[in-house]
C-alpha cells in the first residue's frame, strides 16, 4: 500500500483479514466496518462456538472479514447465506438476544486525494479497457477512501428483530442405499422403497 497508507497504518486486526482473504479490497472492508461496528454496538468478542452469528444477504468479500473478526463459518453453522445480492447483513448476539441489521446507504463515490485518477481509473474499468494493475490501483484507491470514512456515511444500523437462528443440527451420518456414501441423516431422502438415499441418488431415483 506504499504512497497511500503504510502497512503499520493498517490496524493489525484488518490486516489479519487480509492475509486470511489474499489481498485488501473494498468488498472487505465492508465486511470490516461492518464487524467492527457490531462488535461496539453488541458487545461482542469473538465467538469460539455459536454465541455470534452473521446473516449475510450476499456472497461478497465482505464475509471474509466477519469470519475473521466475529468468528462466523460455514463450519461453526454461525455464518447464514442468504445471496440476494444486497449489501447488509444482520449480527446476532445470542447471549443478549440482540441483532443489528447493517445495510449501505448510498452508491459509492470517491472522496479521496486522489479523486481524478480514480475518475479515470473508474472509467477505464467500466469500459472494459483496464489492465490488471490499473483495476488493482482502482480497488486500493476505493479500500483506503472506504476505510478512512466515518461507519455512518457508508452503512446504516439499526436493530433488527430477527429471531434468533437455531443452533447447527447435528444427527449422525448413515450409509446411501444406492452409492454407499455416508450422508447426514437429516438430509436423506426416503426413496420409494423406504430406503434412505442422498440427495443426489433421490434425483436420480
Amino acid at each position: 500500500m506504499e504512497n497511500d497508507k503504510t502497512n503499520t497504518e493498517i490496524p493489525y486486526d484488518l490486516r489479519q483479514c487480509i492475509s486470511f482473504h489474499g489481498h485488501l479490497c473494498p468488498g472487505l472492508v465492508y465486511g470490516y466496518l461492518v464487524a467492527k461496528e457490531s462488535i461496539r454496538l453488541l458487545g461482542l468478542k469473538r465467538s469460539m462456538d455459536e454465541e455470534v452469528v452473521a446473516v449475510c444477504e450476499n456472497d461478497s468479500c465482505a464475509i471474509d472479514a466477519l469470519q475473521v473478526m466475529l468468528g462466523t463459518t460455514a463450519g461453526k453453522g454461525n455464518l447464514i447465506i442468504n445471496d440476494y445480492g444486497k449489501n447488509a447483513y444482520t449480527i446476532v448476539n445470542r447471549t443478549k438476544k440482540q441483532a443489528y441489521r447493517f445495510s449501505r446507504i448510498t452508491t459509492y463515490v470517491y472522496a479521496g486525494k486522489y479523486k481524478d485518477e480514480f475518475e479515470a481509473l473508474e472509467k477505464a474499468v467500466s469500459a472494459g479497457t483496464a489492465n490488471e494493475q490499473e483495476k488493482l490501483r482502482q480497488r486500493l484507491l476505493k479500500a483506503i477512501d472506504l476505510f478512512s470514512r466515518p461507519f455512518d456515511e457508508v452503512f446504516s444500523a439499526k436493530m433488527s428483530g430477527v429471531p434468533v437462528p437455531p443452533y447447527a443440527s447435528l444427527a449422525p451420518s448413515v450409509s446411501c442405499a444406492i452409492c454407499g456414501e455416508m450422508t447426514m441423516q437429516t438430509k436423506m431422502i426416503s426413496g420409494k422403497d423406504g430406503k434412505l438415499l442422498c440427495i443426489p441418488c433421490s434425483k436420480n431415483n
